[in-house]
């Protein structure tokens, strides 16, 4: 079992910044690759950003790329969504998810989920 809490949402002006966390219990983090998903009002849940169990492998979409980190620390339990150059259109709750082995792009193959954090981007 893993448990997710994910922080650091907010409100922020186009063009700011802000930092995810996605905090994780459990021994066994470092075997689980982890995903970011974001979910505006009335849109499907959609791929943001991955990382494999050890840092070494990355993954963004389109809409993402250029902008947006993902790390994690395993020693802390924790991954990291950096958000820069924020646009109105990033403006969803923010999930961050895990699942054994490789990072994949469907929501549906992920067994754990935090309860999510809002992210609004005025213009």
């Amino acid at each position: 079992q893993v448990q997710l809490v994910e922080s650091g949402g907010g409100l922020v002006q186009a063009g700011g910044s802000l930092r995810l966390s996605c905090a994780a219990s459990g021994r066994t983090f470092s075997s689980y690759a982890m995903g970011w998903f974001r979910q505006a009002r009335g849109k499907e849940r959609e791929f943001v950003a991955g990382i494999n169990w050890s840092g070494g492998n990355t993954y963004f979409a389109d809409s993402v790329k250029g902008r947006f980190t993902i790390s994690r620390d395993n020693a802390k339990n924790t991954v990291y969504l950096q958000m820069n150059s924020l646009k109105p259109e990033d403006t969803a709750v923010y999930y961050c998810a895990a699942r054994l082995t490789s990072v994949v792009t469907s929501p549906f193959a992920y067994d754990y989920w935090g309860q999510g954090t809002q992210v609004t981007v005025s213009s």
